[in-house]
């Protein structure tokens, strides 16, 4: 599903965007489950649901009301919708990932992540691994646009090359901002891209990307399902930051029963409280 030559951009950028990831069927259906839950959320103040761990599974924007709803996220979306799981595990998108980490995938977490126009919402720079440390590094956020992303609505912005970098620390000051560090997420912006594409389009990230967005600008929702997928010899070192049944459920080839180990050091994570990590990051003022 990958040539030669996007697999090897994605190992020297980190990041590599493919069209067709899902069928238009799939799409829709994923589109008519984000409207739903839209929807659903105007009979909402905050954040509602349960998550594995007991957590609110829909997380809404600071602001949001029933006349101007701010969905934000939504966790484990593929316990709650059997479009989202379908998508997750059996898509040419599962291919990709596989032709980048394979032949042996499983799945870590997944959620959606969606900016409405007129949304606040804005990620600042981190990096995806120190949120979930593995044995080893080969592990693949794919994010899918379930709609358009333009360079207006609040694009994945990313640091090409720096996946092959430090892993920077996500705490200042004795605090879990989630965040890198402001100078240092300067000197990364420099040489930002801003991934963009067609609906139906992938963005293939290593999870040691660093990367951000800002808010949406524009009239247009943006939205993503983010499925994370691990090599099948990687194994966790701590819990994940969205629990789910679905954890280690593998989606191409099998358990080997071996683990794969690479040494590096990085700063253990602070688990959200809240809904998510945007709480974390606003609660720290990055």
């Amino acid at each position: 599903m990958l040539t030669d030559r996007q697999v090897a951009e994605f190992w020297r950028d980190g990041v590599v965007t493919v069209p067709d990831a899902v069928n238009p069927t799939q799409l829709a259906a994923l589109r008519a489950d984000l409207d739903g839950w839209v929807e659903e959320s105007r009979s909402h103040e905050e954040p509602w649901g349960k998550t594995l761990d007991g957590r609110p599974r829909f997380d809404v924007q600071p602001g949001h009301s029933a006349a101007r709803p701010a969905l934000r996220r939504v966790a484990a979306p593929s316990e709650v919708s059997n479009a989202h799981y379908e998508v997750m595990v059996d898509s040419a998108m599962v291919d990709m990932v596989a032709a980048l980490i394979g032949p042996d995938v499983k799945v870590h977490h997944s959620k959606v992540n969606t900016k409405l126009p007129g949304s606040a919402t804005e990620v600042e720079w981190h990096q995806d691994f120190p949120y979930t440390p593995h044995s080893n590094t080969d592990l693949v956020t794919a994010l899918l646009m379930v709609d358009e992303v333009t360079e207006e609505n609040g694009p994945l912005e990313v640091a090409p090359g720096s996946h092959d970098g430090p892993l920077h620390s996500l705490w200042h000051d004795g605090t879990f901002t989630g965040a890198i560090a402001p100078d240092v997420a300067s000197v990364l912006r420099r040489d930002a891209v801003r991934c963009t594409g067609e609906a139906g389009s992938v963005c293939l990230m290593h999870t040691k990307l660093a990367h951000g967005s800002a808010p949406n600008r524009s009239d247009r929702p943006r939205t993503l399902f983010i499925c994370v997928y691990a090599a099948g010899d990687a194994l966790p070192c701590g819990p994940s930051p969205v629990p789910t049944v679905h954890q280690g459920l593998f989606v191409r080839g099998f358990d080997s029963g071996r683990v794969r180990s690479v040494p590096y050091e990085v700063d253990m994570p602070e688990l959200p409280i809240g809904a998510s990590f945007f709480s974390q990051q606003e609660a720290a003022g990055t």
